[in-house]
């Protein structure tokens, strides 16, 4: 009887899933809501490595376009005002251009993009705590440097050197996280620029400072995240420095992190000859 149940339950499961994506999209299609596959050409992509201050960017982002307030603003508001494509399964449309949250790779459905950029040295580091919080407090450094375990959704300079090539020819703007903290307003701006919004600075001062490390850290603290999966006792918003990776990168990480990423970060002009190479 067993036997027979499980043989039952095999031929019922690709219905019922079936079913469930017909119903689920009916049902949400009454509601107003489309599938995260569903995009317009003029919709606007943020896009980075993780860790690159994507999350960060969102809460920007929603102020400059909607004028939300990122320090008082929960986290479910932002991701409802500017989803995670890989997070989202549904989401609402509020206008044209919709602003979208993305780690992926290019592809020709991203017509416009602001590609965020960050120092690869403090991306890993910043990454294995996330690692870490997630996967335990064993999770394996090495691995993830040497083999890549744990990152998505490829090592940090295979993305950065597949977005710089913009083989789709995306209309896009590069933006470093370096220059996000160190000049926000001239940063902001620029991007202001770009996706068509017109802001005074005394705007952007105010927006910069409510969206600041510690105003995000306090957030954080009263609200939590839209994520059922973080663990309440680790902070997601944990230090974002700039140059963090010199006293949290084990030299020889660093090492085989350099034999990997290093020309791609002289490129971009994180680092020089020397310290790829080590002083002759």
């Amino acid at each position: 009887m067993s036997k027979l149940k499980t043989v039952i339950s095999l031929l019922i499961r690709p219905i019922k899933r079936l079913l469930d994506r017909t119903l689920g999209k009916r049902i949400f299609s009454t509601v107003g809501l489309l599938p995260i596959t569903e995009f317009s050409e003029e919709d606007v992509f943020i896009v980075g490595y993780p860790k690159s201050g994507n999350t960060w960017m969102q809460n920007l982002v929603a102020g400059l376009v909607y004028g939300v307030d990122p320090e008082l603003s929960p986290d479910t508001i932002i991701q409802e005002l500017v989803p995670d494509i890989h997070y989202k399964r549904y989401y609402k449309r509020f206008k044209t251009p919709m602003f979208f949250k993305s780690h992926s790779l290019p592809t020709p459905q991203f017509r416009r993009v602001i590609y965020l950029l960050r120092d690869g040295r403090d991306v890993m580091v910043s990454y294995y705590h996330f690692n870490k919080a997630l996967r335990g407090e064993n999770f394996d450094f090495h691995r993830m440097v040497q083999d890549g375990v744990g990152l998505f959704p490829c090592e940090w300079h295979e993305h950065v050197e597949a977005w710089l090539a913009n083989p789709y020819n995306a209309e896009m703007i590069v933006v470093r996280y370096e220059d996000l903290k160190e000049t926000p307003v001239e940063t902001l701006l620029r991007i202001c620029w770009f996706i068509g919004e017109d802001y005074d600075k005394a705007y952007l001062h105010r927006l910069a400072s409510k969206a600041n490390f510690n105003k995000m850290r306090e957030k954080e603290i009263r609200y939590g995240w839209d994520d059922p999966l973080w663990p309440k006792e680790k902070f997601f918003v944990r230090r974002g420095q700039i140059g963090s990776y010199k006293d949290e990168f084990p030299q020889e990480l660093l090492q085989i992190f350099l034999s990997k990423a290093g020309k791609t970060l002289e490129k971009l002009g994180y680092i020089d000859r020397t310290e790829k190479y080590g002083r002759r």
